[in-house]
């Protein structure tokens, strides 16, 4: 039996899960509801991808028993409220990134979806890239042997009217800067392939938008097992996005994964040229957009997941990673001083823990 989803949210990411669920996971699920609390935008999406039930208010949507799985597009601000509504309402819960602005907000979620026996998957979409799924089974191989430090950069462009248009973007409140809304990503990918930091000491800045928080940054890592880590991340380039890359290097293995979204392997050396040769070769692939094409992969994870009763690749533990390291390295800018991990949380919203500071 196909298991039956509704969207909660029209805007940006919302058709990554339509197109994923009605037209290539088409076995596997079925849409049949959407919501957006602007009527025009929920009637547009669900005559898109031919959505007979159409809500603007997600209680109604949530009442629904015919639904078992809600995805949750909406304002990042957003995503542990509506994700803890679902769960009390049995739904299984797949939720764009970031799962909260606060680790208490992300456990709170998590504490829900356990509490009510149901499925929690974190959308980080490039962990199923084909370049990236290379570079995770040669770490689990052991082929780098020991690392000794990576790079993870996201060299994007938003401009003024990507802000302008949507007045949640770029607040404390319901967004946080590019670290929270694009740099999250490779982030995510980082820690996935070093493991946990220890400790971060970084830098932020708002450059050239005209937003609240911070367009520009940079952070240093130290790992536990040794190794370092820099991050970067800019929604300033212009004139159009460049790159998202990730650097991995360690002492008998070097790889470079680049392109838009983290899609291109540019260098792959583990002492035998013919297999980088064919790597270079065989493993490119151009996505659509900046949001590449894991989201198939990813709901088709949870489906199997919930089917199999294990946890999806990306759950609430996972998920809460990456956040903690961008609270981290927000932690580190407003007390100007490096920041040991686990992290103990300042602050109960990016609001309070930020104030005016960027």
């Amino acid at each position: 039996m196909k298991l039956r989803f509704g969207i909660i949210g029209c805007g940006r990411i919302a058709p990554s899960h339509g197109e994923a669920l009605t037209k290539m996971l088409t076995d596997e699920a079925e849409l049949i509801a959407v919501c957006d609390i602007i009527p025009e935008r929920a009637n547009s999406f669900g005559e898109r991808y031919g959505v007979k039930k159409i809500y603007y208010d997600h209680h109604d949507l949530l009442q629904d028993q015919e639904i078992d799985i809600v995805c949750i597009c909406t304002p990042s601000g957003y995503h542990a409220a509506l994700g803890i509504e679902a769960a009390n309402a049995g739904k299984h819960v797949v939720v764009e990134k970031p799962m909260a602005l606060s680790l208490a907000d992300a456990d709170r979620l998590i504490a829900a979806c356990h509490a009510n026996k149901v499925t929690l998957g974190v959308v980080h979409q490039n962990r199923f890239n084909p370049a990236i799924k290379l570079v995770r089974n040669a770490f689990e191989a052991g082929r780098f042997g020991a690392l000794t430090h990576a790079n993870a950069a996201i060299r994007w462009c938003r401009d003024q009217k990507y802000y302008d248009a949507a007045s949640w973007r770029g607040t404390w409140a319901q967004d946080g800067g590019v670290l929270m809304n694009q740099s999250i990503h490779n982030i995510d990918l980082l820690q996935w392939i070093m493991g946990a930091p220890t400790e971060i000491y970084a830098y932020t800045a708002t450059r050239l938008r005209q937003i609240e928080a911070e367009d520009v940054a940079v952070a240093i890592l130290k790992f536990a097992n040794g190794a370092f880590g820099i991050i970067e991340a800019a929604s300033t380039i212009f004139p159009r996005n460049l790159e998202e890359t990730l650097s991995i290097f360690g002492a008998t293995g070097s790889v470079i994964v680049g392109g838009i979204a983290v899609n291109r392997i540019e260098a792959w050396r583990f002492g035998d040229d013919n297999e980088e040769q064919q790597i270079l070769s065989g493993q490119q692939s151009d996505p659509p957009t900046v949001y590449g094409f894991g989201h198939r992969e990813l709901l088709s994870n949870v489906i199997q997941a919930i089917r199999a009763g294990k946890r999806p690749l990306v759950d609430g533990e996972e998920g809460r990673k990456a956040l903690e390291i961008i609270l981290g390295i927000y932690h580190a800018v407003r007390f100007g001083t490096p920041i040991k991990f686990p992290l103990q949380e300042k602050a109960d919203s990016l609001t309070a823990l930020m104030g005016g500071k960027s």
